[in-house]
């Protein structure tokens, strides 16, 4: 067993085990990937304040999302395809969270279905929503989600239309993979992968195959994907779709300060400052450099959480510090599922709490609650000189 000691050494693991066009998946975004770059490296330049001789004894990460107690202010986000990334890779992922104590957030874009999540595990988890054309099938996955006892709903609105990766478009991209010549040479080295899969009856999108009339194969399924995301997605929608789940909701992918008032006036719970990653608008700004003009233009009338480059515990750090209620972390999960199963996001959830912890500790706090700005040293043009 290696020693892992950080969230890389799970990547390293993870790259070696997992399929390319998986990996690939995972760790890439959309056309030059410049987004997808500065939403980890737009953390470095936030700098960390030592401080000593406080007493830092008896520590405190715990904290609250929507009302939800938290080990630490850190959730699984949403990702597509997980279960192949490793066999069962949602429900492995989801149990692995409710023993450490954070949220998971199942996608609608998983391969194990809501269901398969809600049986496998005893605590309610979240469901992310992709609003679809198809009307009658968005009515009855939230229904499904509510049987499930899901406590949150996750409305992700940047994703209307799909930016383009270059890498899942040459890498042929589906679940479960084409056999073709170069899909078997790259399966032939991945056997602990393959093994998982024979075992396994879960290998295509069981939110959707099964629910959905006339999708037979993965073809006919990527293809009524793609042409049922709405593009007429609205504000009045949003407040339509809120209405019929009846409970919290969640809206991700705000990278505007106008949209994040505009989340405000429809009575959401949350926003999630993203931009999905760098998957879709390629050129965007980075969330953390987002974040400070986000929370000026909504103050404490609605919690904001942060997603899109949380590597570490000091990222999360310094996230908080900068404001934010919460975090989320997918590629970083990611790599300890495809690395290790279950126990590798066990694994890369410890070492981010250590992380946080450690670093907390040394900027003189002892409480996640006590974080604030005074911890941080900010670039004076860290928010930019954007011309509109």
């Amino acid at each position: 067993m290696p020693v892992i000691t950080s969230i890389d050494d799970l990547k390293r693991l993870y790259k070696s085990r997992a399929p390319r066009m998986f990996y690939d998946y995972c760790e890439s975004g959309s056309w030059t990937e410049q987004t997808f770059r500065e939403n980890s490296s737009d953390f470095d330049q936030i700098r960390l304040r030592q401080r000593v001789a406080v007493s830092i004894d008896n520590r405190a990460t715990a904290s609250r999302m929507i009302g939800e107690d938290v080990a630490m202010p850190v959730a699984l986000a949403p990702v597509g395809m997980t279960g192949m990334q490793h066999a069962d890779g949602e429900i492995l992922a989801a149990k692995a969270a409710e023993k450490f104590g954070v949220p998971f957030t199942l996608s609608t874009m998983s391969i194990c279905s809501i269901e398969d999540v809600a049986e496998a595990t005893s605590k309610p988890f979240w469901f992310q929503l992709y609003t679809m054309k198809d009307e009658d099938y968005v009515r009855r996955l939230v229904e499904r989600a509510r049987a499930a006892r899901c406590s949150a709903l996750v409305i992700t609105l940047d994703l209307q239309i799909l930016g383009q990766r270059h890498k899942d478009l040459k890498n042929g991209l589906s679940a479960p993979p084409k056999l073709t010549p170069a899909v078997i040479a790259d399966l032939a080295t991945r056997w602990r992968w393959g093994l998982g899969m024979l075992q396994t009856r879960r290998r295509e999108f069981r939110n959707i195959v099964g629910h959905v009339k006339d999708i037979s194969d993965p073809a006919s399924l990527m293809a009524w994907t793609n042409e049922n995301f709405d593009l007429t997605l609205d504000w009045g929608k949003i407040a339509k779709l809120k209405e019929l789940w009846g409970g919290k909701v969640i809206l991700k992918g705000i990278l505007d300060a106008e949209d994040a008032r505009m989340a405000l006036k429809v009575g959401a719970d949350a926003i999630v400052v993203s931009n999905h990653g760098g998957r879709q608008l390629d050129g965007a700004l980075s969330s953390i450099r987002v974040l400070p003009e986000i929370l000026d233009a909504v103050g404490d009338e609605i919690e904001v959480h942060l997603d899109s480059g949380i590597r570490s515990g000091q990222d999360v750090l310094k996230a908080v510090a900068m404001g934010a209620k919460g975090t989320y972390i997918g590629r970083a999960f990611i790599y300890g599922l495809g690395a290790m199963g279950e126990a590798g996001v066990t694994r890369a959830l410890e070492v981010i709490h250590k992380e946080l912890d450690v670093s907390m500790a040394l900027c003189g706090k002892r409480d996640i609650k006590q974080v604030n700005r005074d911890i941080l040293r900010v670039p004076e043009d860290f928010g930019g000189r954007w011309q509109r």
